[in-house]
């Protein structure tokens, strides 16, 4: 895969959730590209870091694993210091560390409620607020959200809120890093084959499945190859893949449309569901 970089190729990218799906497929391209690369994630992975010297354009490449939650505001902070001593600085920063639990809100307990937005919300949050220190002009800073960051949907109360807020952050920081030179972005892929989705589908409610069968599933070599491209262009809003396209289109531009069609969907697969 030929990219091409609007300000050059990164030199250092610091990937939070680098350690499976999405982060662990952008680190392994980036490595490619001839970066160094540092993976930030709860538990230490060093088999990715076999995977990125295996990948690795150059033999001076640099790679690293740390061990921090991207929810402990504190650990990360350290782990990115660290990371800027034994790596260097970054020049691309992508926060890529989620979870999702897929419940009912009436089953959803509130404390599974709080974890998920402490993650995927406060997680970036603590993220750009451990990088930013390091960050000059020219450099990026990224976040992967979700389409579920435009669009409610059955049983994601957790997971929609937690998202909205990213693109909310991301709006924002947008705003007030361009007056520093440091671009952001925001990545909101439709549905991506990595573990925590094949774990997901095993308990997965079917108004839920029939409602993200609408705007398809990509594997994520594809969708990160997609992600990348737009990334390397500087954008500011990445979506993957036509039907997240379309999908992200509609919402816009037609979100009562948009409403009534989740509705039909999700009263047909109740219809079928008590027949």
């Amino acid at each position: 895969m030929t990219i091409h970089w609007k300000n050059g190729p990164p030199r250092t990218v610091f990937i939070s959730g680098g350690g499976s799906g999405i982060g662990r497929e952008f680190a392994r391209r980036l490595a490619a590209e001839g970066a160094n690369v540092a993976i930030f994630n709860r538990k230490l992975a060093p088999e990715v870091i076999t995977e990125l010297r295996a990948a690795a354009r150059r033999t001076n490449q640099r790679f690293e694993t740390y061990s921090a939650d991207v929810s402990d505001a504190t650990a990360i902070r350290e782990a990115v210091g660290r990371a800027v001593v034994e790596v260097g600085p970054p020049d691309l920063a992508i926060n890529s560390a989620g979870i999702q639990i897929a419940k009912p809100f009436s089953e959803l307990a509130a404390h599974e409620f709080d974890r998920v937005v402490a993650v995927n919300l406060g997680g970036s949050r603590n993220f750009a607020a451990a990088v930013l220190p390091h960050l000059e002009p020219g450099n990026h800073l990224v976040f992967v959200a979700s389409l579920a960051a435009m669009a409610g949907t059955f049983a994601y109360t957790a997971y929609c809120a937690s998202k909205f807020g990213v693109m909310g952050l991301a709006c924002c920081l947008r705003v007030e890093l361009k007056l520093r030179g440091i671009d952001v972005s925001i990545c909101c892929p439709g549905e991506v084959i990595t573990p925590l989705v094949v774990e997901e589908r095993k308990t997965l409610h079917p108004v839920s499945a029939a409602l993200k069968e609408f705007a398809g599933c990509q594997t994520v070599s594809v969708s990160c190859n997609q992600m990348l491209r737009r990334i390397a262009r500087r954008e500011f809003e990445i979506i993957d893949g036509p039907k997240p396209r379309l999908t992200a289109f509609l919402l816009r531009y037609f979100p009562a449309s948009m409403r009534r069609v989740s509705d039909a969907i999700a009263g047909r697969v109740v219809r079928r569901m008590a027949a």
